[in-house]
């Protein structure tokens, strides 16, 4: 809360600070009161000073401070015996004094709160220092000056005092609350004083971003209607949409006439609120995009999140009172402010807000959203390679033909070529329209989903898998094994005692050489998922959009990742001694483009799915295929 403040009478003028009235309005907010400045801050501008409390009674008090100097001496001339602490029920603060005036005998009781409460309980007005009676007129100077000052969406306060005589009320006198025994009501208002609280520059923005994600943002405040709907305004919340009164008022018709659903912004008093069935608030919160709520209280609050959840929607409220813990208790997740927020807001919150800057949960979104992005592509990455491994094991037992696949050489594939890939796509940056899709539906919408598995297993691992076959029954037929010819062979290619085993054009094969040809094929099997793996890593880049952008190279990690599958298949292949200790032989260099082919395939494939998904939003293509 920044010290910009203006001072009013109730006739709306610039209040003049020679009148007495202004000293009395100063001296009922020095003394209705509780911020301090922190200790140690005499050389540091009153602006800039550190202040324990509230936000508004510190921006009252550097104030006050500019103004009169030595606050903190004033409240002391002027002893307090005697405070009610602001409440959101009665919405105003009450201190009673010992005045330092001489002639002011018995008890100064000094009141602030929102001027429409002050009011309420005002008799008179002071106007150049005389007590006047409070009627009609002065009223609607009050409202004028209270809606022109709200309309700019400065927050107001309302001041008022009451001197009690020392012949009622004298030294000593047991003030108590409960019991009411001194009065709040036929006090003297003595002006208004608004603060302006600007956004800060990041919040439209934000507010924005919010809006085209889908997160439909709502304003729950405390602040007059007025205040609030300038507010919303002011930061986006509240665009040139029409509400209600803005309808009645182009129409020329009362409000009563006017059908709510045919405004698509709502500006709602907590009055209003309270006479809401729970209907009635779930058709405001469902029809109108944009939502303020005025003039709040805890229980009301409350009432909003509990709407919103029974529309199904998952609600995050913000809050850093007392009085909005039961909100952030009941929100699906509480978000407190981390400087300005009290400790039982803190306590409980699920989350605290370090700098309280709403933009700071925008950007908390969107990294939400590109870590969940993050983990699926590498999840779908992930699990593609486990069909190629697979499939060889059931052609093995099923068709009875030599084993294409080794346990070794799936191991190396798990722990050896995969593992810098699957870790290089988290750091894949945001796709530019990670903030333009609507929010998932976690009931539906998982992390690891049906399409992701069919999309892995039976699109990409279908590819793969045929690649690995290619480059097996290739090896096998330039060998002498035709690919007919293999079917039923596992019983005979696998005895020992076999050393004269006759291939499709009549050469003999002894154990031994089988067994070299067999790791032959493993590696063969290996190479081929390895290189369609390169071309996977490569397109899990994106989900949706094209993977040929200007955006291509900034993932530097991905291209690291494409470097350690070729070292590693390179050091496997072709350095000595990896035959006999892990079974990987030194292959002829074209095996490693007879799946080339598919890689292609790969690529060109998921490329018409994302033009598909990006072309036909909401068909059955991205229904059945965008994970």
């Amino acid at each position: 809360m920044c010290n910009c403040c203006k001072l009013y009478i109730s006739l709306g003028e610039m209040f003049d600070q020679s009148s007495p009235t202004w000293s009395a309005l100063g001296r009922v907010a020095t003394l209705c009161n509780r911020a301090e400045f922190i200790g140690g801050q005499e050389d540091v501008p009153i602006s800039k000073r550190t202040v324990n409390g509230d936000a508004s009674e510190a921006a009252l008090l550097k104030f006050t401070e500019q103004i009169f100097e030595n606050v903190i001496e004033i409240r002391q001339r002027n002893k307090k015996v005697f405070e009610i602490p602001f409440n959101s029920s009665n919405k105003y603060q009450v201190s009673i004094h010992i005045p330092e005036d001489p002639t002011e005998k018995g008890y100064l009781m000094v009141m602030k709160g929102a001027p429409e409460r002050i009011l309420d309980r005002c008799s008179t007005i002071m106007i150049g220092g005389q007590e006047l009676p409070l009627d009609n007129k002065m009223k609607e100077c009050f409202q004028e000056a209270y809606m022109n000052l709200g309309s700019l969406g400065e927050r107001v306060l309302g001041f008022c005092q009451l001197l009690l005589s020392s012949s009622e009320y004298g030294p000593g006198y047991p003030f108590d609350a409960e019991s009411g025994n001194f009065p709040l009501n036929d006090l003297c208002f003595v002006g208004l004083i608004s603060m302006i609280d600007p956004p800060r520059a990041t919040v439209p923005d934000a507010v924005m971003k919010c809006r085209s994600s889908g997160i439909k943002v709502i304003m729950v405040t405390g602040d007059h209607p007025i205040t609030a709907k300038a507010i919303a305004k002011s930061v986006g919340i509240i665009s040139d949409k029409e509400t209600v009164e803005d309808i009645a008022q182009r129409l020329g018709v009362p409000i009563e006439s006017v059908n709510p659903r045919d405004a698509n912004a709502a500006v709602v008093n907590g009055g209003e609120l309270l006479e809401m069935s729970s209907d009635e608030l779930d058709d405001i919160l469902k029809y109108h995009q944009e939502i303020v709520f005025a003039r709040t209280s805890p229980q009301q609050k409350l009432l909003i999140v509990e709407g919103c959840q029974r529309l199904g929607n998952i609600v995050a409220v913000t809050g850093d009172g007392v009085n909005d813990s039961p909100a952030l208790k009941k929100a699906d997740i509480g978000i407190a402010m981390g400087i300005a927020g009290s400790d039982a807001a803190k306590h409980t919150a699920d989350m605290i807000l370090l700098d309280d800057n709403f933009a700071s949960i925008v950007t908390g979104v969107e990294e939400g959203r590109l870590i969940f992005d993050n983990l699926k592509k590498s999840i779908s990455y992930t699990v593609t390679k486990n069909i190629p491994e697979m499939i060889p094991f059931m052609v093995y037992v099923i068709l009875s033909c030599p084993l294409p696949l080794g346990t070794i050489t799936i191991l190396f594939i798990e722990l050896g070529t995969d593992i810098i890939p699957s870790i290089a796509l988290a750091y894949e940056k945001a796709e530019n329209d990670i903030m333009l899709r609507k929010p998932r539906n976690p009931r539906q919408d998982r992390l690891v989903n049906m399409q992701l598995l069919c999309y892995s297993y039976f699109h990409i691992a279908a590819m793969e898998t045929y690649a690995g076959f290619v480059n097996y029954f290739t090896i096998l037929a330039e060998q002498g094994f035709l690919p007919a010819f293999t079917i039923n062979l596992r019983v005979t290619w696998e005895d020992k005692t076999i050393n004269d085993l006759v291939d499709s054009y009549g050469q003999e094969w002894t154990f031994r050489q089988r067994l070299l040809l067999e790791w032959y094929l493993y590696t063969g099997f290996f190479i081929s998922i390895v290189v369609c793996q390169m071309m996977n890593t490569l397109i899990r880049k994106t989900r949706k959009n094209t993977l040929f952008t200007r955006n291509f190279f900034r993932n530097k990690m991905i291209f690291w990742g494409l470097l350690s599958q070729v070292a590693i298949g390179l050091f496997m292949c072709y350095v000595p001694g990896m035959d006999d200790a892990l079974h990987f032989m030194n292959i002829r260099v074209q095996y490693w483009f007879v799946g080339i082919e598919y890689t292609v395939l790969i690529l060109v494939y998921d490329e018409i799915r994302k033009l598909l998904i990006r072309r036909m939003p909401g068909s059955w293509v991205e229904k059945e295929l965008y994970y």
